[in-house]
């Protein structure tokens, strides 16, 4: 097990070498979308980095497992009820239950206008060794956010507790994020210049493969493009 740690460690390492945009290049080509659907090619639109004002400068690269957490409307009742090893155990609170080394991918239904995070959740998943937090929706107590240093990125914020609207249904089950599927163990790209883009499990090692060969064919046609060249004929040299 350690040794597989390792492994995926030094592969994040190495993913943490390029930018949200070199990943994207990459599951646009190693994603096959269904007919008639759009490529999004991992990326997690209008995603940002909360709160927001900070110097992006400043902030790092986050790049972890996924562990998800699936928001449902306050009223709502669900179609099925979730097996046991992903359910919110009676008495428990989901942030309790996160995992350390992850980031806890949370699912909040489309439009509602309350926060899912605010700045108890942050502090409690920093003292449980989370490495981050993506918000399919509001977040809320901004300065509380930002002393805890947990990066954190959202849709947007809030001044309404999640109470209002929303409550935790189950964990670690597959939930989607402006329309991008996400499940547990998928790896989260979070780069605070470009966006957060979700990288399929299964598909770490091509990507890791072809990311390579793409960015060195990207530098290529940049050098080629500042002799001189036009980027018709460069891309025809370099990319095909």
């Amino acid at each position: 097990m350690t040794s597989v740690k390792t492994d995926l460690q030094e592969k994040l390492r190495r993913l943490r070498e390029y930018s949200a945009c070199d990943v994207s290049d990459a599951l646009l080509k190693l994603q096959k979308p269904k007919p008639g659907e759009v490529a999004r090619a991992g990326y997690l639109a209008d995603i940002g980095p909360q709160p927001t004002g900070n110097s992006t400068d400043t902030l790092q690269k986050v790049v972890a497992p996924a562990c998800t957490l699936k928001l449902v409307s306050k009223n709502a009742t669900p179609d099925s009820t979730p097996p046991a090893e992903n359910a919110i155990p009676k008495g428990s609170h989901w942030v309790d239950l996160t995992e350390p080394g992850t980031i806890v991918v949370i699912d909040q239904p489309q439009g509602q206008m309350c926060a899912a995070v605010g700045g108890i959740m942050a502090q409690r998943m920093k003292i449980r060794g989370v490495a981050g937090c993506i918000v399919g929706g509001r977040v809320r107590d901004v300065a509380e956010l930002r002393d805890t240093q947990l990066p954190i990125f959202a849709l947007g914020k809030s001044t309404v507790g999640v109470g209002a609207e929303a409550r935790a249904y189950a964990r670690n089950v597959r939930v989607s994020i402006t329309g991008v599927d996400v499940s547990p163990g998928d790896i989260i790209f979070c780069d605070p210049l470009e966006g957060v883009v979700v990288i399929p499990q299964g598909l770490l090692d091509e990507t890791l493969s072809l990311i390579s060969k793409l960015v060195t064919a990207d530098d290529k046609v940049k050098e080629a493009v500042l002799g001189g060249m036009t980027v018709a004929e460069a891309f025809k040299t370099f990319r095909e």
